[in-house]
């Protein structure tokens, strides 16, 4: 998975979303409560994840540390 990391948080809804790369058709699968990861229709590769009640989830924004379901790997 390459390409910019594109983040929307919804502070009304507590939702946080993840994507990485341009916008693509996309599904969605839920891993755990309230945890979706968004797979490429045509690869399954991880493309996203979604998060509901985010900041209930994360207790302190200020140190925000997040097991996501995928690893980013940097093309430099």
């Amino acid at each position: 998975m390459t390409g910019n990391m594109r983040i929307y948080y919804d502070e009304d809804g507590d939702y946080l979303e993840i994507f990485i790369g341009g916008p693509k058709p996309n599904y969605g699968e839920e891993i755990t409560s309230g945890v979706t990861v968004f797979k490429d229709e045509k690869t399954d590769e991880i493309i996203g994840v979604g998060i509901i009640n985010f900041r209930k989830k994360s207790k302190d924004l200020k140190d925000i540390e997040l097991k996501l379901p995928f690893k980013i790997v940097s093309a430099s």
